[in-house]
């Protein structure tokens, strides 16, 4: 690997670190606060608002500008997301502003990867920064578990500023100005991610038009991506796999959360640890789908997407630690060997059909408006009055579900375009090897 790369993995882990504390910090907020159970699950799809409003633009904006600074510029906007929420913005709002940085930032993490890499390397990358970044979530988890945890929060808590009032004054509080300063280590390693030498494609201005007008005249352009990738017989079935993971992944750390506290009467902190169970179980696929994974065979894991539907389900009935521990890692090692290579199947696809900043704004668009409509889902299906135990099994099924109509519509690309298939599928083993 290039050294740059390491970078990017250094910059990717501090902002996912902070990113995934955060989560934990903001909803012992809201319960501090005495915000509703469903407000607390609101916070995963508020999180992802922005990505679906502003993919038409982040990917042209990644691919307009030195991918390192794009990222530097989005963790600057996450810190002002931590400051609202300090200083009386409702968490909700705050949160979502912090969702506009992290939109702001994935296509130009992802993006600078098939800039700097052959394609023979992009499984292997993927299974790296995947894996660095699943370590990132659970020690993220943990982190933001102990930083609102009653004795790390008395240490913040006792720390005092001279002539300053702060306004920190509760755990929650302490931990969200503490997440600040590793934002603020993440944009210190943007700031030093090499140049890739690709030329940049500007944004396409007219100056007899004004700002908005411009900005706006970027919607076409984003649709087309979007319909060009999912009519791509490859390309639509890695997207709509990585769509429904991501969607489920993305709300399975608040299902986690609110689970534990049920079946196993644990606090925010105790729950966090086993949220970190999940990604550990997430790493070891994602490695394992890095050795053993090419991009011509991704379409093989699809049943996999199945069975994670069909094991979330059974979580309901899990009520002991030791049970618990195993079933979780399990679940994440499914995940994480599902999603390396169909992550980077998309990437290839994407990046020789329209660009990577492009591509991958499409794949947040279409990945965040998963996460979006299942969060909302869940959300909903709370503030309705199911029990936790009863929106798990809905949301289980309804992810087994959508895998199964996947699994079956790449069967029926095979039969009745199996000749384009071969073809796409030719060009990946080519591309792989070279």
């Amino acid at each position: 690997m290039k050294r740059g790369f390491y970078t990017i993995m250094s910059a990717q882990f501090f902002s996912s670190l902070a990113d995934n504390a955060l989560f934990v910090a903001a909803v012992e907020l809201l319960r501090t606060n005495g915000a509703a159970e469903w407000q607390r699950a609101a916070l995963v799809p508020m999180f992802a608002l922005f990505y679906v409003v502003l993919a038409p633009f982040v990917g042209a904006f990644a691919d307009a500008l030195p991918k390192g600074r794009v990222m530097f510029v989005s963790n600057a906007i996450k810190i002002v997301g931590c400051l609202m929420m300090l200083f009386g913005s409702h968490p909700l709002i705050a949160y979502a502003v912090v969702g506009l940085g992290a939109a702001a930032y994935s296509p130009a993490k992802y993006g600078i990867l098939t800039e700097l890499l052959p394609a023979s390397q992009l499984v292997k990358a993927n299974g790296w920064i995947e894996g660095l970044t699943i370590a990132s979530i659970i020690l993220g988890v943990l982190l933001g578990g102990q930083l609102v945890g009653h004795h790390l929060s008395q240490m913040l808590l006792a720390i005092d500023v001279p002539l300053i009032d702060t306004g920190i004054d509760s755990p929650a509080d302490a931990a969200i100005a503490t997440l600040i300063l590793v934002y603020a280590v993440a944009a210190w390693f943007n700031l030093r991610i090499p140049h890739t030498g690709v030329e940049m494609r500007p944004l396409r201005q007219n100056p007899q038009h004004s700002v908005l007008a411009n900005t706006l005249a970027l919607l076409p352009d984003f649709w087309t991506c979007n319909g060009r990738l999912w009519r791509d017989k490859l390309g639509q079935i890695s997207l709509s796999t990585t769509t429904l993971f991501w969607g489920a992944g993305g709300n399975l750390k608040f299902i986690v959360l609110a689970w534990a506290a049920v079946a196993l009467g644990y606090s925010t902190t105790q729950a966090s640890a086993l949220t970190g169970v999940v990604a550990i179980g997430t790493a070891v696929g994602a490695v394992l789908a890095s050795m053993r994974m090419r991009l011509d065979m991704a379409t093989r894991v699809i049943p996999l997407g199945i069975a994670m539907g069909l094991l979330l389900i059974l979580m309901v009935f899990i009520d002991t630690l030791w049970l618990a521990i195993p079933f979780l890692i399990l679940l994440g090692g499914l995940g994480g060997f599902l999603v390396v290579p169909m992550n980077a199947l998309l990437q290839h696809r994407g990046h020789n059909l329209m660009g990577a900043g492009r591509s991958i704004a499409v794949q947040n668009f279409n990945e965040q408006a998963a996460i979006l409509g299942l969060g909302a889902l869940y959300s909903l299906s709370l503030k309705l009055g199911l029990s936790v135990f009863g929106a798990i099994t809905v949301f289980g099924l309804v992810v087994a579900g959508a895998m199964w109509l996947i699994r079956r519509w790449h069967l029926h690309n095979c039969a009745h375009h199996g000749e384009e298939v071969a073809h796409l599928i030719r060009i990946a083993r080519h591309d792989h090897l070279h």
